[in-house]
């Protein structure tokens, strides 16, 4: 049961893009095509999870045991950064159309604070374990996923609808991110 909360909280009522306003910039960049956001998101997937990993157990095994608290964010963006790389690299192998797609907002997930903020956020949860953490990291990101995919969707959409000219583009893209933001509001009381 505790899991499923944890599940529903970061998917749903602290949605990491959409309640916390962390990683916008991915969101609002990446988003004009449904495709690319399947493709950030399972990039985002893969690195907010394993970053996690590696910063919770290096975070409990390394820097709480050596006293070298303050060195938590420094460490953890230098992980952060590692693992986008690796990303990067099996992308460009793995899928050319995919790491064209995204282009420069794949190195930016290096700086996207969604996948640091998760893996300080996972440090702080009440009776933290490496599971819980790693759960929440894979949730969270599945949240990012579902905010990034339902904005692009509605993107492609507004791209066919009538818009005044004085809301095309980034105005509209503005409104429709806050209304997500709204409505997302309307699970606070699930958990």
């Amino acid at each position: 049961m505790e899991y499923f909360v944890i599940l529903i909280s970061a998917v749903f009522v602290n949605n990491i893009v959409l309640s916390q306003f962390l990683g916008i910039c991915p969101f609002l960049g990446v988003s004009n095509k449904v495709s690319t956001s399947v493709g950030m998101s399972g990039a985002v997937l893969f690195v907010m999870t394993i970053a996690t990993t590696v910063t919770y157990l290096l975070h409990q095994y390394v820097l709480v045991p050596m006293e070298l608290y303050y060195l938590r964010t420094i460490t953890f963006i230098l992980v952060i950064a590692a693992l986008v790389q690796m990303v990067e690299i099996i992308l460009k192998k793995v899928s050319p159309p995919l790491y064209q797609a995204l282009g420069v907002f794949l190195p930016l997930i290096t700086t996207n604070c969604a996948v640091l903020g998760v893996a300080i956020l996972a440090l702080g949860m009440e009776d933290s374990t490496l599971l819980k953490a790693v759960f929440f990291s894979f949730s969270s990101a599945v949240g990012f996923a579902l905010a990034l995919i339902l904005f692009a969707s509605i993107r492609e959409f507004l791209e066919l609808a009538d818009i005044p000219e004085g809301m095309k583009g980034v105005p509209i893209n503005l409104l429709v991110a806050g209304l997500l933001s709204l409505a997302f509001l309307g699970f606070a009381g699930l958990v």
